[in-house]
């Protein structure tokens, strides 16, 4: 990076970010390098591999560091997008949140990709469901659902955690009568808790509603739906929860 090269460094979200923490802060942010950290099978998508490979606060620890840039792509064409933008860039380092393999194509029909700006992939009234990253497929479900019982629903790809669309939030917060974020990220740091803070500053009047993934390892063997559903991330759950 320091002799003009685009850098990338890929490997498994939590052996990507933890492991080198200092190096990261130190080496990347501080001297405000172009290099992009991918971490793959972020989240709890590595569910039978433990809480070593679950990336749980991922987005709070990179978005604490100064000059880091953060984005969560929610489908292969997204990821596209997105390592595209990195890969010309010179802001400075980026932490690249991806899946593992095999996620569905969502944005087939969406609103193009901009970074630093929300992307709907509908537009609807009465509910905005705000999420990012491969549970954006569960939240796609969810959308359909209620679509399915007459509610009229936005459903939003918030891509870019840092810098987050404060005026894009702000927006949906003010244009619908309810707000539902889900995000696979733990309830500190991440899209929920920001949200929650532009919704007090702007005194939204809307209800809002957030699922996150526990303050906690679930010590649960299965797949990453039973490992997310153990975390109350569900979409019968969150249906029950909207009501």
């Amino acid at each position: 990076a320091l002799k003009g090269c685009q850098a990338f460094a890929y490997t498994i979200a939590t052996f990507s970010l933890y492991r080198p923490f200092e190096m990261i802060r130190d080496d990347l942010c501080y001297q405000n390098l172009p290099v992009t950290v991918v971490g793959m099978g972020a989240g709890v998508i590595y569910s039978t591999l433990g809480g070593t490979h679950h990336t749980q606060e991922d987005i709070a620890i990179a978005s604490a560091l100064p000059n880091m840039q953060v984005l969560a792509p929610c489908d292969p064409l997204e990821c596209i997008e997105a390592t595209r933008w990195c890969a010309r860039q010179k802001n400075g380092p980026v932490y690249l949140r991806i899946g593992k393999a095999g996620e569905p194509v969502l944005t087939a029909n969406a609103e193009p990709w901009q970074f630093g700006k929300l992307r709907y992939l509908r537009r609807g009234s009465d509910i905005c469901i705000l999420t990012y990253g491969v549970i954006t497929a569960m939240a796609t479900d969810i959308a359909d659902k209620l679509a399915a019982q007459g509610r009229s629903v936005s459903l939003v790809s918030a891509h870019t955690l840092k810098p987050l669309d404060r005026e894009g939030i702000t927006a949906a917060l003010q244009q619908h009568r309810h707000v539902v974020v889900i995000e696979e990220h733990a309830p500190q740091g991440g899209l929920a808790s920001q949200v929650k803070q532009i919704a007090w500053d702007v005194r939204a009047t809307c209800r809002l509603d957030t699922f996150t993934l526990q303050d906690a390892f679930i010590h649960n063997y299965g797949s990453t739906s039973d490992l997310l559903a153990a975390h109350g991330l569900s979409p019968e759950r969150i249906l029950a929860t909207i009501g």
